[in-house]
């Protein structure tokens, strides 16, 4: 750790070590507190991932659960720990079990451990609880990448907000936040970073981030 938040040239897991970085980047030229955008239990909560193995794998260690029902009952652990009713309480057995379409018995074993989770079970709960699809089963690394990216997309939206909000009144187009993307990476830039990204699925998160921004700066109609 490095002034209480990541030094992401450490981290062991490739596509971890690079949303670190970007999100670490973003972070300074916006001028947040990285502790606060590495907040390891708001990772946790996010992720699923325990506190103690986001903290490792921040540090640039290798970390996680390989087995994949210790990491369903750790989630799912989590889950009821976090995502509680209106009221404070926990949810039931009886109300998961409602809620996800299983029966009582069926719940019961799974949050006990005394049957392995299938995908439709992993699928019902992660409804329920109003998680993402793989919430309850991917890697620990997997599980903190994405977080992490989900952070990155919230900071991106933020930055385009602010550079609007910044743009006088002329429009001037130094001021126009898209303009300045292409000023400071370049057409080349962009793809050159896109193509050094270890998979498909993480080059369609650049597109997707490009075209929220694309939209977050198109003029309004008169």
């Amino acid at each position: 750790m490095t002034d209480g938040f990541p030094a992401p040239v450490a981290v062991a897991d490739a596509p971890l070590a690079a949303t670190i970085t970007r999100v670490a980047e973003l972070a300074g030229k916006m001028g947040r507190d990285r502790s606060q955008v590495f907040d390891l239990r708001r990772l946790s909560e996010a992720s699923g991932v325990p506190t103690d193995v986001v903290r490792t794998l921040l540090d640039g260690r290798p970390a996680g659960e390989p087995d994949l029902q210790t990491r369903f009952l750790q989630r799912l652990d989590l889950l009821r720990r976090t995502r509680v009713k209106p009221n404070g309480r926990r949810y039931t057995q009886q109300e998961i079990a409602d809620g996800a379409g299983m029966s009582r018995q069926q719940a019961g074993a799974l949050i006990n451990g005394d049957r392995r989770p299938t995908m439709e079970h992993c699928d019902a709960i992660q409804r329920f609880f109003g998680v993402h699809a793989g919430f309850l089963t991917a890697h620990d690394a997997d599980a903190l990448t994405d977080a992490l990216q989900r952070t990155e997309q919230q900071l991106l939206q933020d930055f385009a907000g602010r550079a609007r909000e910044t743009v006088p009144a002329s429009g001037a187009s130094a001021g126009d936040p898209l303009a300045r993307l292409l000023q400071n990476h370049g057409v080349r830039g962009i793809a050159w970073r896109a193509a050094q990204l270890p998979s498909d699925k993480h080059r369609d998160k650049v597109t997707e981030w490009l075209d929220m921004l694309l939209e977050s700066v198109k003029p309004n109609e008169s």
